[in-house]
């Protein structure tokens, strides 16, 4: 019992720091979040107790910056992702947890280096790009409920404002989290200690959004930036050395 209250206060901690983050960056919660609950309640519940949080989340946040979005990027981006959740999601299923963290990890690794590689801008990339970014974040938020990187990377080429930047990723975060927390369902891998816990994160999900906002216009933000991206290297590197232990 004592194990579980403390899992359990690490969670919420875990959730109300992640919300915080995306509130202020826009991105940024699962890729903090996944990697975390998996070491603390192991893949089989993580994936769809974040996928549940996730989409709560990214309801919220789509409704905050609903006057930003860009229409056509979130259709076809979107298309794209819906196509690829089921492929994730068969492969959580089907392939390896070893294997699964340790894809988990090389990516954490790989978006931190690209974030820190600050790359060129690339705006009117063509339609293939935009399939192939969508595709790969649907897969990517299936399995791991990460859609964020394609995206991220995809997004950061196209030179989007900061509030188009954010609106079209909660966009296509909520749509692959809809897609992802329902195959999840189908599965019946939404079980009572899932829900048990979703009940107890949803209140850290209130408090990060508010938190978050509070410190929005005053966090220095290339700073903050290079804090996340360190914190998500290291969770990929304690992902790779976990799965080699």
């Amino acid at each position: 019992m004592t194990e579980f209250w403390i899992s359990l206060v690490w969670l919420t901690t875990i959730f109300f720091g992640a919300t915080m983050l995306q509130t202020i960056t826009g991105f940024g919660f699962a890729l903090i979040v996944m990697p975390l609950v998996t070491l603390v309640l192991g893949l089989p519940i993580a994936a769809p107790l974040v996928a549940l949080t996730g989409l709560t989340l990214y309801a919220i946040n789509v409704v905050r910056y609903r006057n930003a979005l860009i229409a056509r990027e979130v259709t076809r981006l979107g298309i794209a992702a819906a196509l690829g959740v089921p492929v994730g999601v068969w492969a959580l299923t089907h392939v390896d947890e070893a294997i699964i963290k340790t894809l988990l990890g090389a990516i954490l690794i790989g978006y931190a280096l690209y974030s820190w590689a600050r790359p060129f801008v690339m705006p009117g990339l063509s339609l293939r790009w935009s399939l192939l970014a969508g595709f790969l974040s649907g897969c990517l938020g299936g399995a791991f409920n990460m859609p964020g990187p394609p995206l991220i990377v995809y997004g950061s080429l196209q030179a989007w404002g900061k509030d188009e930047f954010r609106g079209v990723l909660q966009a296509l975060f909520f749509i692959s989290s809809l897609l992802t927390v329902a195959l999840h369902m189908l599965a019946q891998r939404v079980t009572p200690s899932v829900l048990t816990f979703y009940a107890c994160a949803v209140p850290a999900l209130g408090l990060g959004i508010f938190a978050g906002a509070r410190l929005d216009r005053r966090v220095n933000r290339e700073r903050f930036r290079a804090l996340v991206i360190g914190m998500i290297l290291l969770l990929g590197v304690s992902l790779l050395w976990r799965v080699g232990a």
